[in-house]
Protein backbone atom coordinates (compact mmCIF):
# COMPACT_ATOMS: atom_id res chain seq x y z
CA UNK A 1 0.00 0.00 0.00
CA UNK A 2 1.51 3.30 -1.12
CA UNK A 3 0.91 6.40 0.96
CA UNK A 4 1.33 10.10 0.30
CA UNK A 5 4.44 12.11 1.10
CA UNK A 6 2.76 13.99 3.95
CA UNK A 7 1.60 10.71 5.50
CA UNK A 8 5.10 9.23 5.22
CA UNK A 9 6.55 12.29 6.91
CA UNK A 10 4.03 12.07 9.73
CA UNK A 11 5.15 8.49 10.38
CA UNK A 12 8.85 9.34 10.19
CA UNK A 13 8.40 12.29 12.53
CA UNK A 14 6.94 9.93 15.13
CA UNK A 15 10.24 8.03 15.05
CA UNK A 16 12.38 11.13 15.35
CA UNK A 17 13.26 11.86 11.73
CA UNK A 18 13.37 15.67 11.30
CA UNK A 19 10.84 16.88 8.71
CA UNK A 20 9.90 20.37 7.48
CA UNK A 21 6.90 22.15 8.96
CA UNK A 22 4.00 21.43 6.67
CA UNK A 23 0.22 21.54 6.39
CA UNK A 24 -2.03 19.48 4.08
CA UNK A 25 -4.53 21.41 1.96
CA UNK A 26 -7.50 20.10 -0.02
CA UNK A 27 -8.52 23.46 -1.49
CA UNK A 28 -6.88 26.67 -2.62
CA UNK A 29 -8.22 28.55 0.40
CA UNK A 30 -6.78 25.92 2.73
CA UNK A 31 -3.43 26.25 0.94
CA UNK A 32 -3.41 30.03 1.44
CA UNK A 33 -4.33 29.64 5.10
CA UNK A 34 -1.50 27.13 5.50
CA UNK A 35 0.96 29.55 3.92
CA UNK A 36 -0.19 32.31 6.28
CA UNK A 37 0.22 29.98 9.25
CA UNK A 38 3.71 28.92 8.24
CA UNK A 39 4.78 32.46 7.33
CA UNK A 40 7.48 33.44 4.87
CA UNK A 41 8.24 31.46 1.74
CA UNK A 42 6.60 28.07 1.21
CA UNK A 43 6.74 25.14 -1.18
CA UNK A 44 3.50 24.05 -2.85
CA UNK A 45 3.74 20.30 -3.47
CA UNK A 46 1.28 18.09 -5.33
CA UNK A 47 0.43 14.91 -3.45
CA UNK A 48 0.18 11.89 -5.75
CA UNK A 49 1.60 8.36 -5.57
CA UNK A 50 4.38 8.99 -8.06
CA UNK A 51 7.84 10.44 -8.27
CA UNK A 52 9.07 13.11 -10.65
CA UNK A 53 6.48 15.64 -9.47
CA UNK A 54 8.85 18.57 -9.71
CA UNK A 55 9.76 17.88 -13.33
CA UNK A 56 6.05 17.55 -14.14
CA UNK A 57 5.20 20.95 -12.68
CA UNK A 58 3.80 19.67 -9.40
CA UNK A 59 6.23 21.40 -7.03
CA UNK A 60 6.44 25.21 -6.96
CA UNK A 61 8.03 27.82 -4.70
CA UNK A 62 5.92 30.69 -3.37
CA UNK A 63 7.38 33.73 -1.63
CA UNK A 64 4.19 34.53 0.27
CA UNK A 65 0.52 33.64 0.69
CA UNK A 66 -0.53 35.53 -2.44
CA UNK A 67 1.92 33.57 -4.58
CA UNK A 68 0.83 30.40 -2.83
CA UNK A 69 -2.73 31.03 -4.04
CA UNK A 70 -1.48 31.47 -7.59
CA UNK A 71 0.58 28.25 -7.50
CA UNK A 72 -2.14 26.25 -5.72
CA UNK A 73 -4.73 27.27 -8.32
CA UNK A 74 -2.48 25.89 -11.06
CA UNK A 75 -1.53 22.63 -9.34
CA UNK A 76 -4.71 21.59 -7.53
CA UNK A 77 -6.95 19.72 -9.94
CA UNK A 78 -4.33 19.45 -12.67
CA UNK A 79 -3.54 16.13 -14.34
CA UNK A 80 0.08 15.68 -13.38
CA UNK A 81 2.10 13.53 -15.77
CA UNK A 82 5.46 12.15 -14.64
CA UNK A 83 7.69 9.27 -15.71
CA UNK A 84 5.98 7.13 -13.05
CA UNK A 85 2.32 7.98 -13.77
CA UNK A 86 2.34 7.01 -17.42
CA UNK A 87 0.84 9.26 -20.13
CA UNK A 88 -2.58 9.26 -18.47
CA UNK A 89 -1.20 11.10 -15.41
CA UNK A 90 -2.87 11.57 -12.02
CA UNK A 91 -5.32 14.24 -10.91
CA UNK A 92 -3.96 16.27 -7.98
CA UNK A 93 -6.56 16.31 -5.19
CA UNK A 94 -4.43 17.46 -2.27
CA UNK A 95 -1.39 19.65 -1.63
CA UNK A 96 1.34 19.79 0.98
CA UNK A 97 2.31 23.34 1.90
CA UNK A 98 5.76 23.35 3.51
CA UNK A 99 8.22 25.86 4.83
CA UNK A 100 11.16 26.69 2.59
CA UNK A 101 14.53 25.58 3.93
CA UNK A 102 18.05 26.87 3.18
CA UNK A 103 19.41 24.04 1.02
CA UNK A 104 23.11 23.28 1.15
CA UNK A 105 23.36 19.69 -0.18
CA UNK A 106 20.99 16.84 -1.00
CA UNK A 107 21.55 13.15 -0.25
CA UNK A 108 19.63 9.89 -0.64
CA UNK A 109 18.71 7.36 2.08
CA UNK A 110 16.51 4.32 1.61
CA UNK A 111 15.78 0.76 2.66
CA UNK A 112 14.72 -2.24 0.59
CA UNK A 113 14.60 -5.98 1.10
CA UNK A 114 17.38 -7.85 -0.73
CA UNK A 115 15.60 -11.08 -1.56
CA UNK A 116 18.83 -12.75 -2.66
CA UNK A 117 20.20 -12.68 0.89
CA UNK A 118 16.90 -12.40 2.77
CA UNK A 119 17.94 -9.25 4.63
CA UNK A 120 17.22 -5.55 4.60
CA UNK A 121 19.78 -3.31 2.93
CA UNK A 122 20.23 0.36 3.75
CA UNK A 123 21.36 2.42 0.76
CA UNK A 124 22.80 5.93 0.88
CA UNK A 125 24.13 8.20 -1.83
CA UNK A 126 25.57 11.65 -2.31
CA UNK A 127 23.32 11.99 -5.36
CA UNK A 128 20.15 13.14 -3.61
CA UNK A 129 17.19 14.42 -5.59
CA UNK A 130 17.77 11.92 -8.42
CA UNK A 131 16.01 8.63 -9.01
CA UNK A 132 18.10 5.96 -7.31
CA UNK A 133 17.62 3.72 -10.37
CA UNK A 134 19.30 6.36 -12.51
CA UNK A 135 22.18 6.67 -10.06
CA UNK A 136 22.56 2.88 -9.98
CA UNK A 137 22.72 2.74 -13.77
CA UNK A 138 25.08 5.66 -14.42
CA UNK A 139 27.22 5.94 -11.27
CA UNK A 140 26.74 2.79 -9.14
CA UNK A 141 29.90 3.55 -7.18
CA UNK A 142 28.04 6.46 -5.58
CA UNK A 143 25.61 4.14 -3.80
CA UNK A 144 26.85 2.84 -0.45
CA UNK A 145 25.14 -0.11 1.24
CA UNK A 146 24.95 -1.63 4.71
CA UNK A 147 23.26 -4.98 5.35
CA UNK A 148 20.90 -4.95 8.33
CA UNK A 149 21.01 -8.11 10.39
CA UNK A 150 17.55 -9.43 11.41
CA UNK A 151 16.55 -8.28 14.87
CA UNK A 152 19.52 -5.93 15.12
CA UNK A 153 18.42 -2.84 13.21
CA UNK A 154 20.86 -0.45 11.61
CA UNK A 155 23.77 -0.17 14.03
CA UNK A 156 25.17 3.28 14.92
CA UNK A 157 28.58 2.47 13.44
CA UNK A 158 26.92 1.42 10.17
CA UNK A 159 24.91 4.63 10.04
CA UNK A 160 28.01 6.74 10.72
CA UNK A 161 29.92 4.84 8.01
CA UNK A 162 27.20 5.67 5.51
CA UNK A 163 26.96 9.32 6.57
CA UNK A 164 30.73 9.77 6.35
CA UNK A 165 30.94 7.86 3.09
CA UNK A 166 28.41 10.05 1.25
CA UNK A 167 30.14 13.24 2.34
CA UNK A 168 28.04 14.58 5.18
CA UNK A 169 30.13 17.08 7.20
CA UNK A 170 31.58 15.90 10.51
CA UNK A 171 29.41 18.28 12.51
CA UNK A 172 26.24 16.75 11.03
CA UNK A 173 27.21 13.06 10.92
CA UNK A 174 25.53 12.14 14.21
CA UNK A 175 22.30 13.86 13.15
CA UNK A 176 22.35 12.03 9.83
CA UNK A 177 23.12 8.70 11.51
CA UNK A 178 20.24 9.19 13.95
CA UNK A 179 17.87 9.90 11.04
CA UNK A 180 19.01 6.73 9.26
CA UNK A 181 18.53 4.62 12.40
CA UNK A 182 15.07 6.13 12.92
CA UNK A 183 14.15 5.42 9.28
CA UNK A 184 15.14 1.79 9.77
CA UNK A 185 13.10 1.51 12.94
CA UNK A 186 10.04 2.93 11.18
CA UNK A 187 10.51 0.54 8.23
CA UNK A 188 10.61 -2.49 10.50
CA UNK A 189 7.79 -1.44 12.82
CA UNK A 190 5.23 -0.77 10.09
CA UNK A 191 6.24 -3.73 7.88
CA UNK A 192 7.20 -1.49 4.98
CA UNK A 193 8.29 -2.84 1.62
CA UNK A 194 10.01 0.44 0.77
CA UNK A 195 11.07 3.49 2.76
CA UNK A 196 13.21 6.24 1.33
CA UNK A 197 14.12 9.85 1.96
CA UNK A 198 15.03 11.58 -1.27
CA UNK A 199 16.39 14.08 -0.78
CA UNK A 200 17.80 13.89 2.71
CA UNK A 201 18.67 17.54 3.12
CA UNK A 202 21.67 19.20 4.71
CA UNK A 203 20.69 22.82 5.41
CA UNK A 204 23.11 25.73 5.37
CA UNK A 205 22.93 25.86 9.16
CA UNK A 206 23.91 22.18 9.45
CA UNK A 207 20.53 20.54 10.06
CA UNK A 208 19.52 17.17 8.59
CA UNK A 209 15.91 17.13 7.30
CA UNK A 210 13.78 14.71 5.27
CA UNK A 211 12.80 17.03 2.43
CA UNK A 212 10.80 14.29 0.72
CA UNK A 213 9.75 10.82 1.82
CA UNK A 214 8.22 7.74 0.26
CA UNK A 215 6.83 4.72 2.11
CA UNK A 216 5.01 1.62 0.87
CA UNK A 217 3.52 -0.80 3.41
CA UNK A 218 3.38 -4.53 2.66
CA UNK A 219 -0.25 -5.40 1.88
CA UNK A 220 0.19 -8.83 3.44
CA UNK A 221 1.02 -7.20 6.79
CA UNK A 222 -1.93 -4.81 6.93
CA UNK A 223 -3.81 -7.10 9.32
CA UNK A 224 -1.18 -6.05 11.88
CA UNK A 225 -1.63 -2.36 11.12
CA UNK A 226 -5.34 -1.67 11.06
CA UNK A 227 -4.57 1.84 12.29
CA UNK A 228 -2.84 2.49 8.96
CA UNK A 229 -5.78 1.41 6.77
CA UNK A 230 -7.09 4.97 6.71
CA UNK A 231 -3.94 6.10 4.92
CA UNK A 232 -5.03 4.34 1.74
CA UNK A 233 -6.12 6.74 -1.00
CA UNK A 234 -8.40 4.88 -3.39
CA UNK A 235 -8.34 7.82 -5.82
CA UNK A 236 -4.67 7.00 -6.49
CA UNK A 237 -5.43 3.41 -7.46
CA UNK A 238 -6.96 1.91 -10.58
CA UNK A 239 -10.72 1.34 -9.96
CA UNK A 240 -10.51 -2.25 -11.22
CA UNK A 241 -7.61 -2.98 -8.86
CA UNK A 242 -9.59 -1.55 -5.96
CA UNK A 243 -12.59 -3.69 -6.90
CA UNK A 244 -10.44 -6.83 -7.17
CA UNK A 245 -8.96 -6.29 -3.72
CA UNK A 246 -12.47 -6.52 -2.22
CA UNK A 247 -12.61 -10.19 -3.25
CA UNK A 248 -9.07 -11.21 -2.34
CA UNK A 249 -7.91 -11.13 -5.97
CA UNK A 250 -4.43 -9.96 -6.93
CA UNK A 251 -5.09 -7.84 -10.00
CA UNK A 252 -2.94 -5.29 -11.81
CA UNK A 253 -4.22 -3.60 -14.94
CA UNK A 254 -1.90 -3.45 -17.96
CA UNK A 255 -2.35 -1.97 -21.43
CA UNK A 256 -2.75 -5.07 -23.61
CA UNK A 257 -5.73 -6.89 -25.13
CA UNK A 258 -5.39 -10.44 -23.75
CA UNK A 259 -6.86 -10.84 -20.27
CA UNK A 260 -5.29 -13.48 -18.02
CA UNK A 261 -6.83 -15.48 -15.18
CA UNK A 262 -4.23 -17.62 -13.44
CA UNK A 263 -3.69 -19.27 -10.07
CA UNK A 264 -0.27 -18.54 -8.65
CA UNK A 265 1.93 -15.47 -9.09
CA UNK A 266 4.76 -17.36 -10.78
CA UNK A 267 2.44 -18.99 -13.29
CA UNK A 268 0.82 -15.61 -13.91
CA UNK A 269 4.19 -14.05 -14.73
CA UNK A 270 5.03 -16.96 -17.06
CA UNK A 271 1.62 -16.60 -18.72
CA UNK A 272 2.20 -12.92 -19.45
CA UNK A 273 5.64 -13.74 -20.85
CA UNK A 274 4.36 -16.41 -23.20
CA UNK A 275 1.56 -14.13 -24.46
CA UNK A 276 4.24 -11.59 -25.39
CA UNK A 277 6.30 -14.37 -26.97
CA UNK A 278 3.28 -15.34 -29.10
CA UNK A 279 2.98 -11.77 -30.37
CA UNK A 280 0.24 -10.53 -28.05
CA UNK A 281 0.08 -8.18 -25.12
CA UNK A 282 -1.37 -9.00 -21.67
CA UNK A 283 -4.18 -6.78 -20.41
CA UNK A 284 -3.61 -7.60 -16.78
CA UNK A 285 -1.96 -9.64 -14.08
CA UNK A 286 -4.62 -11.64 -12.23
CA UNK A 287 -3.82 -14.26 -9.62
CA UNK A 288 -7.01 -15.81 -8.23
CA UNK A 289 -4.96 -17.76 -5.67
CA UNK A 290 -4.70 -21.43 -4.93
CA UNK A 291 -7.95 -21.66 -2.97
CA UNK A 292 -10.29 -19.65 -5.19
CA UNK A 293 -14.00 -20.52 -5.12
CA UNK A 294 -16.74 -20.08 -7.70
CA UNK A 295 -17.73 -16.67 -6.34
CA UNK A 296 -14.17 -15.36 -6.70
CA UNK A 297 -13.96 -16.73 -10.22
CA UNK A 298 -17.22 -14.99 -11.14
CA UNK A 299 -15.96 -11.69 -9.75
CA UNK A 300 -12.64 -12.18 -11.51
CA UNK A 301 -14.50 -12.58 -14.80
CA UNK A 302 -16.58 -9.49 -14.10
CA UNK A 303 -13.44 -7.42 -13.45
CA UNK A 304 -11.69 -8.70 -16.58
CA UNK A 305 -14.71 -7.86 -18.71
CA UNK A 306 -14.90 -4.35 -17.23
CA UNK A 307 -11.73 -3.49 -19.14
CA UNK A 308 -12.91 -2.31 -22.59
CA UNK A 309 -9.52 -3.07 -24.16
CA UNK A 310 -9.87 -6.84 -23.54
CA UNK A 311 -10.44 -8.79 -26.77
CA UNK A 312 -9.87 -12.35 -25.49
CA UNK A 313 -9.34 -14.19 -22.20
CA UNK A 314 -6.76 -16.83 -21.36
CA UNK A 315 -7.44 -19.02 -18.34
CA UNK A 316 -4.30 -20.87 -17.26
CA UNK A 317 -4.80 -23.07 -14.21
CA UNK A 318 -2.72 -25.71 -12.52
CA UNK A 319 -5.20 -27.61 -10.36
CA UNK A 320 -4.08 -28.31 -6.85
CA UNK A 321 -6.08 -26.82 -4.00
CA UNK A 322 -8.19 -25.21 -6.71
CA UNK A 323 -9.41 -28.31 -8.55
CA UNK A 324 -9.97 -28.14 -12.28
CA UNK A 325 -13.64 -29.14 -11.98
CA UNK A 326 -14.25 -26.34 -9.46
CA UNK A 327 -12.67 -23.87 -11.85
CA UNK A 328 -14.65 -25.20 -14.81
CA UNK A 329 -17.97 -24.90 -12.96
CA UNK A 330 -17.10 -21.37 -11.90
CA UNK A 331 -16.09 -20.37 -15.41
CA UNK A 332 -19.25 -21.81 -16.97
CA UNK A 333 -21.50 -20.13 -14.39
CA UNK A 334 -19.76 -16.79 -14.81
CA UNK A 335 -19.80 -16.93 -18.60
CA UNK A 336 -23.55 -17.56 -18.58
CA UNK A 337 -24.41 -14.96 -15.93
CA UNK A 338 -22.27 -12.27 -17.52
CA UNK A 339 -23.20 -13.18 -21.12
CA UNK A 340 -19.56 -13.30 -22.16
CA UNK A 341 -19.20 -12.61 -25.88
CA UNK A 342 -15.42 -12.49 -26.29
CA UNK A 343 -13.41 -15.68 -26.92
CA UNK A 344 -12.05 -17.68 -23.99
CA UNK A 345 -9.13 -20.11 -24.18
CA UNK A 346 -8.61 -22.50 -21.27
CA UNK A 347 -5.46 -24.44 -20.41
CA UNK A 348 -5.81 -26.72 -17.39
CA UNK A 349 -3.56 -29.28 -15.76
CA UNK A 350 -3.68 -31.05 -12.42
CA UNK A 351 -6.36 -32.40 -10.12
CA UNK A 352 -9.56 -33.53 -11.91
CA UNK A 353 -8.37 -32.08 -15.20
CA UNK A 354 -10.37 -34.48 -17.38
CA UNK A 355 -13.54 -33.77 -15.42
CA UNK A 356 -12.90 -30.06 -15.78
CA UNK A 357 -12.47 -30.35 -19.55
CA UNK A 358 -15.65 -32.43 -19.77
CA UNK A 359 -17.62 -29.73 -17.94
CA UNK A 360 -16.37 -27.11 -20.38
CA UNK A 361 -17.11 -29.26 -23.46
CA UNK A 362 -20.64 -30.09 -22.29
CA UNK A 363 -21.48 -26.52 -21.26
CA UNK A 364 -22.72 -25.57 -24.71
CA UNK A 365 -20.44 -22.53 -24.61
CA UNK A 366 -17.65 -21.89 -27.05
CA UNK A 367 -14.52 -22.45 -24.95
CA UNK A 368 -11.22 -23.09 -26.68
CA UNK A 369 -9.29 -25.88 -24.96
CA UNK A 370 -5.52 -25.78 -25.29
CA UNK A 371 -2.81 -28.42 -24.96
CA UNK A 372 -0.01 -26.72 -23.09
CA UNK A 373 0.91 -23.08 -22.53
CA UNK A 374 2.39 -22.49 -25.98
CA UNK A 375 -0.75 -23.73 -27.70
CA UNK A 376 -2.91 -21.63 -25.36
CA UNK A 377 -0.93 -18.45 -25.98
CA UNK A 378 -0.95 -18.87 -29.75
CA UNK A 379 -4.71 -19.52 -29.82
CA UNK A 380 -5.68 -16.61 -27.58
CA UNK A 381 -3.40 -14.14 -29.34
CA UNK A 382 -4.86 -15.13 -32.72
CA UNK A 383 -8.39 -14.67 -31.37
CA UNK A 384 -7.53 -11.29 -29.82
CA UNK A 385 -6.32 -10.06 -33.20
Amino acid sequence: MKIHEHQAKEILAQYGVPVPKGIVAYSVDEAVKAAETLGGGVVVKAQIHAGGRGKGGGVKLAANAAECREKAEKILGMTLVTHQTGPEGRVVERLLIEEQLPIDREFYAGIVLDRAIGKLVFMASSEGGMDIEEVAEKTPEKILKETIEPGMGLQPFQARNLAFGIGIPTTSINAAANAMIALTKAYEDIDASLAEINPLLLTKDGRIVALDAKIAIDDNAMFRHKDKAGLRDLNEEDPLEVEASKFGLNYIKLDGTVACMVNGAGLAMATMDIIKYAGGSPANFLDVGGGANQEQIRNAFRILLSDPSVKAILINIFGGILRCDTLANGVVTAARELNVQIPIVVRMEGTNVELGKQILRESGLNFGLADGMKDAAEKVVALAK
